[in-house]
This record gives C-alpha cells, sequence and structure tokens, in this order.
C-alpha cells in the first residue's frame, strides 16, 4: 500500500500476483491518512478534516462511510483478533465511541464516554477491554467492556498534566499508564487499581541497581598517521566510531534536559513504555531523561537494569518472541539488550545511515530500521543458523 496524502490517491499493488493493482481517488474530499483493515481485504482512509473515514473493499469493490471520526492520535484501534474495531468520534461537543464488527463494518455498539477531550484508545490483547485516556490536561483512564460498560475509572491526581503514554501487558492483567510527573503506575486487571508506581530519579543509589553505560570509542591512525583504509570497506570509515556498555556501580546521576516551559508539549514524562512478549519485564523512558531506558521487573516490581546511551533513545521495541529489546538512537547502531547482557552492533551498510525507528518481524529473526529516506532489513544470526 503506497499512500500520497497531497495527490489524495492510494495505491495497492499484489506481492503475488505481479500484473494486479489497485488505484484509489479520494477525490476532493482528500486523504490525510490510510491504513489496512486487519484481514488485509480493506483499506480505511480518512479524508481531509477529519469528516469521514472511507472503507474501501479489495474484494467486491464496496465502499463504506464512517462519520465523524475524532482527530486524535490514538482514535482508532482493532483488537488483536482483529474481529472489532473501536472509533473515538466527536459530534456536538461530546466524544463518543463506536466499536464495528470488521467483517460486515456493522455498528456493534456506540456510546458516550465521559472524557473532556477524549486523546487516545487501545484494546487490551484479549480484546475484552478499551482503554480510553483524556486529553493531556486531566488525568483520567477509563476502561470500557466489549458491549460498552463502563468497568473503572482512574484518575492518579488533579489540577496537572497527566496520561501520556498506555501500554497493555500481553496478558491482559496489567495496564502501564506514564504520565507528565515522570512516573508510571500500574494497574491490575481485577479491581483496576494501582498496584505499583515507578519512579524515574535523577540520582540511582540503590546499590542493587544493574546500570549499563554506552561508551564511545574511535580508532586510533597508526604511528605515520597517513595510513587510509581501503576505498569502499565498509564501516571502515576514518571518522566512524564503536561504543561498548561499561557497567557502573551506584550511586549514578542519571543526563537530564530542563523542559522549555514556554513550548508547547513539553520534553518531560513518560512518552515510551513496552511490555516484553514474556510479561516479566517493562521498558520505559522519560523524556527529560532522554538518553536513558528504564527496564522494570514486573514480577518483582522493581527496578531491574538502566542503559544510558550516549545519544537521546529515538525509540524501542521488544523481540515478539522472547525477551529483548532492540534500541536506536539516530545513529548508525542498533543496541540490542536481553536478560544476559546487551550490546551494540553497527549496521552493516555503507555510508551513512540513521536509524530513527526499527520493527521486528513477527518471528523475532530479523529487523526493519528506518532513517529518514532508506530502510534496510538486518537479520539476526541464530543459534540452528551457526549450525548449519
Amino acid at each position: 500500500l503506497c499512500a500520497m496524502y497531497k495527490r489524495g490517491l492510494v495505491q495497492v499493488w499484489s506481492l503475488e500476483q505481479p500484473d494486479w493493482h489497485c488505484k484509489i481517488d479520494e477525490g476532493s474530499a482528500g486523504l490525510v491518512a490510510s491504513r489496512w483493515s486487519p484481514d488485509g481485504r480493506h483499506v480505511l482512509n480518512t479524508t481531509e478534516f477529519h469528516l469521514r473515514i472511507t472503507v474501501w473493499s479489495l474484494c467486491t469493490k464496496s465502499v463504506s462511510y464512517i462519520k465523524y471520526p475524532k482527530v486524535c492520535q490514538h482514535g482508532m484501534d482493532f483488537t488483536k483478533d482483529g474481529h472489532y474495531m473501536a472509533l473515538a468520534e466527536r459530534r456536538d461537543c461530546k466524544d463518543y465511541i463506536s466499536i464495528f464488527v470488521c467483517s460486515e463494518w456493522q455498528l456493534l455498539r456506540h456510546f458516550d464516554t465521559e472524557t473532556q477531550d477524549l486523546a487516545g484508545i487501545e484494546w487490551s490483547p484479549n480484546s475484552c477491554v478499551l482503554a480510553v485516556w483524556d486529553s493531556c490536561l486531566e488525568y483520567k483512564i477509563l476502561l470500557y467492556s466489549l458491549d460498552g460498560r463502563l468497568l473503572s475509572i482512574y484518575s492518579a491526581y488533579e489540577w496537572s498534566l497527566g496520561v501520556k503514554s498506555v501500554a497493555w501487558s500481553p496478558s491482559s492483567q496489567f495496564l502501564a499508564l506514564g504520565s507528565y510527573d515522570e512516573k508510571v503506575r500500574i494497574l491490575n486487571h481485577v479491581t483496576w487499581k494501582k498496584i505499583a508506581e515507578f519512579e524515574h530519579p535523577p540520582n540511582i543509589s540503590n546499590s542493587k541497581s544493574v546500570i549499563y553505560k554506552e561508551v564511545d570509542t574511535r580508532p586510533t591512525l597508526g604511528n605515520d598517521g597517513l595510513s587510509l583504509p581501503p576505498i569502499g570497506t565498509a564501516g571502515c570509515s576514518l571518522f566512524s566510531s564503536h561504543s561498548k556498555y561499561e557497567i557502573c556501580q551506584p550511586p549514578v546521576q542519571v543526563p537530564a534536559v530542563k523542559p522549555d516551559p514556554d513550548r508547547a508539549n513539553p520534553k518531560l514524562g513518560v512518552g515510551l513504555l513496552a511490555f516484553s512478549p514474556d510479561n516479566r519485564f517493562l521498558a520505559t523512558r522519560n523524556d527529560n531523561m532522554p538518553n536513558t531506558v528504564w527496564i522494570w521487573d514486573v514480577q518483582k516490581l522493581s527496578q531491574f537494569v538502566v542503559l544510558e546511551q550516549v545519544s537521546a533513545v529515538r525509540s524501542f521495541q521488544w523481540d515478539p518472541c522472547r525477551a529483548r529489546l532492540a534500541i536506536c538512537t539516530g545513529s548508525n547502531k542498533v543496541y540490542l539488550w536481553s536478560p544476559s547482557g546487551c550490546l551494540s552492533v553497527q549496521v552493516p551498510i555503507e555510508g551513512s545511515f540513521q536509524v530513527l525507528s526499527l520493527f521486528w518481524h513477527f518471528n523475532g529473526n530479523s529487523l526493519v530500521l528506518l532513517s529518514k529516506d532508506q530502510m534496510c532489513v538486518c537479520y539476526l544470526e541464530t543459534t540452528e543458523a551457526s549450525k548449519h
């Protein structure tokens, strides 16, 4: 699928049938977003000014329209099994949620939410609970069942900036809430009450903390100072740097950035968080400590490891199959952490390749790395492959 927003066009090609292609033209309605449905048989286009969402069927060539989608970053979410879609709507100055059956795009439930300005929605992995959170001006998260019943409301405090990020554990037993007060709160799925609170202190003094610090090392020239690497040798640039991790002993001062109070969306609070696939670990990034990744032990509800990078962390993502975290910082390296340790891997490509984001393949054997205008696929050598 290729979307050209300025032209209002979407083009679709088949990898199995090269002769088959499809072109969708939204015309004067314009186009601001386009995505696949979970079954891969429909394309959902959002028109300009969020006037409607157009559902195009690639099989029957039929078209369906969904009105009043709300303008927000996380306003649409599908259940993990792909059976249902939840959509945030705004009409008559109120927030609503519509739940659709994806097979026929029929409306299953429609209900209003107790939010002032809904900011996002996310299904639990077991598709039983929908988390809805309010804008950053109010700390409020609401939990709804599939049939639209309000299960619980949680608010940690009032009169201050609220929820910034949300993540479900793969088992749906825990809901992690990152907020602007630089804390993560963990809710349980039985009572929807807080069972743990993780802070991101500027000083780590706990003697049991394990702290990995990235150290940059640059290759030195020979005695003559005039030798140059062979032309065309990948990864052997004269000024290329290599990095490794060193273990630091507490106490350690965590590098922090003072946010600018005069700018919108201040770099403050927990903006990234994700559970490992085995529910054992939670990784977080506090935005005013951009170079640091915090990894928490969910079973013991305590800090497990802290990774301090040379540059600001752009993105991280867990391996879908095992407790292995991939991190990128906008450099030409990918950083991998697992309970057995961590390492730095230089992207095996000629020239400059700054990794801005990354995505795992579902089998955990490869990574897609994205730079500003390039992408590459990196395959990780497994133990089984190395034996052959």
